[in-house]
């Protein structure tokens, strides 16, 4: 039997302690927060794998765009909610959400693509693209080396299918790379785009 929050829910108590209470500090907050805004004023955003909204989907939020957020962790769930009132969260898997049932101007999956099986990975980017306007933003974060390993906090695996198989199934997807970076706890970083109409 799978398990739709990737472990999460199991060590949510801990995830909240180490990392899901902590609000403008942390890994990614940079990175995120120069995404953020790069984006339009007041862009919808969909933050895949949001967890307890802090510190990453805060910052959507501070820079003032509307986002939406989506985790499988009912545990982490209910932080969110307590940590972002009023801010649209769905509990729910990535593979089966229909994401609210409309698009978005960007997507964001930070910490999380890695976590899900690889054939998901896989076929994220096209159910990405079908929730895009056009000229609208993905960033995600995966290692760049192909490659899997125990995740320290779950004990579950994970796995990379690397930077050449992600650049693949964002091609595919229609999805154009515009950069990649890493930041200086070595997350690896993707932005691509959609084609404008």
């Amino acid at each position: 039997m799978s398990d739709a929050a990737s472990g999460y829910e199991r060590v949510a108590a801990d995830f909240l302690a180490a990392r899901g209470n902590v609000a403008g500090r942390g890994m990614g907050v940079a990175e995120v927060r120069a995404w953020a805004r790069s984006l339009p004023p007041g862009a919808a955003v969909l933050d895949l794998g949001s967890g307890s909204g802090l510190p990453l989907t805060k910052l959507l939020v501070d820079a003032g765009l509307a986002v939406h957020g989506v985790d499988a962790s009912p545990t982490l769930v209910e932080a969110f909610r307590r940590n972002l009132p009023g801010v649209p969260v769905a509990c729910e898997a990535v593979e089966d959400s229909r994401f609210f049932g409309r698009r978005f101007d960007a997507v964001m999956a930070w910490g999380l693509w890695f976590l899900l099986p690889a054939a998901v990975q896989r076929a994220l980017p096209g159910r990405v693209a079908d929730v895009l306007l056009p000229g609208g933003r993905l960033l995600f974060t995966a290692p760049a080396e192909e490659g899997s390993w125990t995740d320290v906090l779950t004990a579950l695996e994970s796995r990379s299918l690397g930077a050449a198989a992600y650049r693949q199934a964002l091609a595919e997807a229609g999805l154009a790379m515009l950069r990649e970076y890493e930041d200086e706890g070595q997350n690896h970083y993707y932005e691509a785009r959609l084609a404008p109409e």
